[in-house]
């Protein structure tokens, strides 16, 4: 594994707008955008932590030809303050280096502070014709209306789980290594809608590897998942109704140090599983690619299985649970009654 030492959301941090994933709307608008050459002066880029604002700023100045010396980077969660924005409003009235436009992108920029925006609001107003501003933050709610009306604004969606799955298999493979389907489905998850967590969860189970190959168990000591043997154990006493059994192998999980939510997540997910092969078998091609083999045995013996209590029901308290479990007393207890109410 080469240059190991550079973070991979560094190193494959997309650097042009047929890079991105998962953003094809905003692509779309600022490409148009680009080749038009009708580059508005101020954008607002609002989004979850890891959902590639800020990259997003960087493709922008570079699809117009700004060069790196006329791009400025500010973080404003620790350059928060009215003498901050002063001195970037001074530093806007210069012409660029090299470069037709001077781009000034503002991270967490819902941080500044009440006085530092009504210093940068007169700049928002009546900017240079040079300057372009690109504001980035995950607190929309924070920036003042008056800030929001003076830019355009675009939304960045959490990336899907088959978005993060198809960028660890891809950079795993850039990376010299194999990685299991389900491995890989462990990362996506735990990355939780976030390219850069996401990739940092690849760079922890690359770290611990010893070789080239990467099993799915591999990646469930470095996550903190259940064995599939696990779930696939869960399953089969919910599919029996055996509540007694379902519920020691999920404490037995616990005990492993799980956390009931990234149980509860692979529940769904071969729950889900099993009903898209009873009532779509032509998916199975499309599943085979998110499970391995034996999993996939199983899965479709119990789609098979009309007796089985695999159900919607299933489904909907597995979800009931999963959303209830951040405010639970215990965590471990939403789940619990879910089990509860299916054996009523």
């Amino acid at each position: 594994m080469k240059e190991k030492y550079m973070a991979l959301y560094r190193k494959y941090r997309p650097s042009a707008f047929d890079e991105v994933r998962g953003q094809e709307s905003v692509v779309s608008v600022l490409r148009a955008a680009v080749e038009q050459k009708k580059l508005a002066h101020a954008y607002l880029f609002s989004g979850g932590r890891g959902t590639g604002k800020t990259s997003m700023a960087r493709i922008l100045a570079h699809a117009v030809e700004t060069d790196d010396q006329d791009i400025y980077e500010m973080d404003a969660a620790s350059n928060r303050g009215i003498d901050e924005i002063r001195a970037l409003r001074d530093g806007v009235s210069t012409l660029p280096f090299n470069s037709q436009y001077k781009f000034y992108i503002i991270d967490e920029a819902h941080a500044l502070t009440k006085d530092a925006w009504g210093a940068f609001l007169k700049t928002l107003e009546e900017p240079p014709s040079h300057a372009v501003f690109v504001l980035a933050t995950t607190e929309l709610d924070k920036v003042p209306d008056t800030i929001i009306s003076r830019c355009q604004v675009f939304s960045f969606k959490k990336p899907s789980h088959e978005t993060l799955k198809h960028l660890v298999l891809d950079v795993a493979k850039r990376e010299g290594v194999t990685l299991a389907p389900g491995g890989a489905e462990l990362i996506a998850l735990a990355g939780e809608g976030s390219f850069r967590d996401t990739l940092g969860t690849l760079q922890k189970v690359l770290t611990i590897s010893s070789d080239t190959k990467l099993s799915e168990d591999e990646v469930a000591k470095v996550v903190g998942a259940p064995s599939s043997k696990t779930i696939n154990e869960f399953i089969e006493c919910v599919a029996g109704k055996k509540v007694g059994g379902a519920l020691s192998a999920f404490h037995t999980a616990l005990a492993g140090g799980t956390e009931p939510k990234v149980f509860i997540l692979l529940a769904i997910a071969k729950v889900r599983a099993v009903l898209l092969l009873r009532f779509a078998p032509e998916l199975k091609k499309e599943l085979s690619e998110q499970f391995g083999e034996e999993d996939l045995v199983f899965l479709s013996k119990l789609a098979g299985n009309k007796d089985a209590a695999i159900n919607s029901r299933m489904l909907v308290e597995l979800i009931t649970a999963i959303l209830e479990t951040r405010r639970a007393p215990i965590p471990a207890i939403p789940l619990e009654l879910a089990l509860y109410r299916v054996s009523e």
